[in-house]
């Protein structure tokens, strides 16, 4: 079996109790960040409570390969879209198509909602990301700086859905 084979994306259920190991894949997958990006990641804010309740008013898709949570998204409903966060693929994993099944699943999601579009934000430092995105058929619509800065520090990037 093909190692994206034997990973399957799950909705996260209201009975959830795995927070404390989301919260460990995504400081995994956000640590590269650390010395790139400036400001700091607002991964850095979050705990296990915060995660739970961000499911609350967000839907959620775990990766799981096996028992093991190896990717996670959030997705944010709003009148027009969804926005996307917290996009997160453990490192030991990265490559492999997860990242990519995830944003499926949100994109899914959007059209059975009758959502136009998704949308998300990626930081101005990580621009293996913007082609990551780019590839996924995300264009860039805009850019903004975190409060503080006079530079633009995030790209914003949207996809039509047909």
């Amino acid at each position: 079996m093909d190692l994206i084979e034997a990973v399957s994306i799950r909705r996260i259920p209201t009975d959830f109790d795995r927070w404390d190991d989301v919260l460990a894949l995504i400081m995994r997958a956000f640590a590269s960040m650390d010395d790139v990006i400036d400001p700091p990641s607002s991964a850095h804010l979050l705990t296990a409570d915060t995660l739970r309740d961000k499911a609350r008013r967000e839907t959620g898709f775990v990766a799981l390969r096996g028992d093991r949570i190896v990717g996670c998204v959030f997705a944010l409903e709003k009148v027009a879209e969804f926005y996307v966060g917290k996009l997160a693929v453990a490192p030991d994993c990265q490559g492999q198509g997860i990242g990519r099944r995830l944003m499926q699943a949100v994109e899914d999601l959007a059209r059975g909602r009758g959502k136009a579009a998704i949308e998300l934000q990626t930081r101005i430092e990580l621009t293996a990301n913007h082609a990551a995105f780019a590839r996924l058929g995300f264009r860039e619509t805009g850019r903004t700086a975190h409060d503080g800065y006079a530079r633009p520090t995030s790209i914003t990037m949207r996809k039509a859905l047909p």
